[in-house]
């Protein structure tokens, strides 16, 4: 596919039915509702939506309210400020529509679509503002919310995953989280858990806040802690350049002066699946299983600063990075019904140890940043995907140093053990990458997640270095689930898959939900295992989406009605 020409939804015939796909890869030239435009060290969002630009039929974009197609375009536009524009330090987010900033998610777009859309749509767009976040914290890319006009529901919650929020007082423009009281859901892309763990509202303000369908205006917003400042019209361009001076001041992006090019990515998918030059996930939808293989570099990686961006998006880790990411977001949204994926690796363990020690000699070079926080968001996605993961080591595999990094995200991780031909067998390393470069969402390194923080066993780990581990060793050391022996490999995962895949995908999705993030909660897990559990529950439940629920009805003038019963 070519990003600059195919649709974000286009049809294509898999196993002999045509089916409508969704496509992740767009390009500025595209952009229907999105305005990107870079002055010296500050980049501007302007979000205009096109009202007729809808990823699907059926529902207008009135408002600046948005759907997936909206939000693709803005991961798009973010991804292309980190790395084609390097040297911005600030993101503005403004409004190309007078009097409405941003009105959230189309509310006839929820009410039309399936279940499994709606989530998905929630999820790749918290995923989308937590990465905003996560570039802020570890980057040094700073945003700022430029409020002129009402600013509701997902709206508010994209302002909300910005660094600062400026309003204008011209008593009209408001925020708000009406999703409540006009449509019987939850504020489902994060906005309930930022206001009180980020913005530290506190709750009984919240909770009025949260049931006030007209919004709060500049003042009581200052007060409550939902906006930071706020400006008369005549004044607020006057705050705005204070905030940028501000927001500048505090980042640590440097001073390159040119960046790299995103190019198009060209998967080829078929019916058995969909295929890159790095990664490959191959489909079995009779099984309900995706083998997603990711390859190692089969010669030694770009190791200067010259090299690597002369590299561009070829460079080996962001090209495998944005493939694995691309499947990722292809698998989750485009076949629903494979819920089990086996992930494996191929090549040369050496080959992943060398990445590592160039991603750490460059740690500093813009590019190994953004390339190592790409890396960073991906493996947050993966742990977040509502899919049975399992890793398998087997002949072959290289899972060291950062391809380990997946196996950890993984809910079992299989190696398989030849006692009698110990030189062949598949071995394990830890390198650097595994102690901290890619904190989950929780804010702890997988290591830690798995040992549940002992420092005496992530000790033990680190003084380990990268040496190659045998299965048996593995396996006494926790870093591995099972080690089958070669007798017993084939039936062990074959036996072990169909138990999987025969399993309620409900309840696996909760019960995975609920072990990978052991032990303290932060606002992201708190986002994706709780805000997101209720809201999926909320969005089948007909007080919000029967006949007579809340999301259906409204704009139809008929007053919903609710089931009263508490459940």
């Amino acid at each position: 596919m070519n990003a600059m020409t195919e649709p974000l939804l286009f049809k294509q015939t898999i196993d002999g039915q045509e089916r409508e796909l969704v496509s992740f890869a767009t390009h500025p030239a595209k952009y229907q509702h999105w305005t990107l435009s870079v002055e010296g060290d500050v980049a501007r969002l302007k979000l205009d939506i096109n009202e007729d630009g809808g990823i699907k039929p059926g529902y207008k974009l009135k408002l600046n309210s948005y759907d997936l197609g909206v939000d693709i375009e803005l991961h798009d536009a973010i991804n292309r400020i980190r790395f084609e524009h390097p040297s911005v330090k600030v993101v503005v987010f403004e409004s190309g529509k007078e009097k409405i900033w941003c009105s959230g998610a189309n509310i006839y777009m929820l009410g039309l679509s399936t279940h499994g859309w709606k989530v998905n749509f929630c999820k790749f767009t918290n995923e989308t503002r937590n990465g905003l976040e996560d570039s802020s914290r570890h980057d040094g890319l700073k945003a700022i919310a430029s409020v002129t006009g009402a600013c509701a529901g997902g709206g508010y919650e994209l302002a909300l995953a910005c660094d600062r929020i400026i309003m204008v007082d011209d008593r009209s423009s408001t925020v708000s989280l009406p999703e409540v009281p006009l449509l019987g859901v939850l504020p489902g892309t994060g906005g309930l858990t930022r206001v009180t763990d980020k913005r530290k509202v506190r709750r009984d303000l919240a909770d009025i806040f949260s049931l006030t369908s007209e919004g709060v205006r500049a003042d009581r917003a200052k007060d409550w802690k939902l906006i930071d400042a706020h400006a008369k019209p005549q004044q607020f361009g006057q705050l705005l350049a204070i905030e940028i001076e501000a927001l500048r001041a505090a980042s640590t992006r440097g001073k390159a002066s040119k960046g790299i090019e995103l190019t198009a990515l060209k998967p080829v998918i078929d019916d058995a699946g969909y295929h890159y030059s790095t990664v490959d996930a191959a489909v079995d939808r009779t099984r309900r299983i995706a083998t997603i293989t990711v390859k190692a570099p089969a010669a030694a990686i770009e190791s200067t600063p010259e090299a690597i961006e002369a590299a561009g998006a070829s460079w080996y880790p962001l090209k495998m990075q944005r493939e694995l990411d691309d499947a990722i977001l292809n698998l989750r949204t485009n076949e629903l019904e494979v819920g089990t994926w086996v992930i494996k690796t191929q090549g040369q363990a050496q080959q992943m140890i060398r990445m590592d020690q160039v991603l750490d000699n460059l740690k500093d070079h813009w590019l190994v940043r953004e390339t190592t926080g790409a890396l960073r968001r991906t493996l947050a996605r993966l742990d977040v995907t509502s899919r049975s993961l399992i890793a398998l080591v087997d002949s072959g595999s290289c899972f060291a140093g950062t391809f380990y990094e997946v196996a950890l995200a993984c809910d079992r991780i299989y190696m398989l053990d030849l006692p009698d031909s110990p030189d062949a067998a598949p071995a394990l390393q830890l390198s650097p990458a595994n102690f901290g470069w890619f904190p989950a969402v929780n804010g702890l390194s997988r290591l830690q997640t798995r040992f549940y923080e002992d420092d005496t066993v992530i000790n033990q780990l680190k003084g380990l270095g990268d040496s190659p581990l045998r299965a048996d060793q593995a396996l006494a050391l926790g870093l591995v689930t099972l080690s089958p022996d070669d007798i017993d490999w084939e039936d062990e995962i074959r036996i072990m898959l169909e138990e999987r895949t025969s399993m309620s995908p409900d309840a696996m999705t909760g019960l995975e939900a609920s072990l990978r993030f052991p032990g303290k909660e932060t606002m992201e897990t708190r986002i994706f295992g709780r805000l997101s559990a209720w809201q999926n529950w909320i969005f089948i439940r007909p007080n919000a989406v029967g006949e007579e629920g809340a999301l259906k009805l409204f704009g139809t003038g008929k007053k919903a009605k609710f089931d009263w019963k508490r459940v």
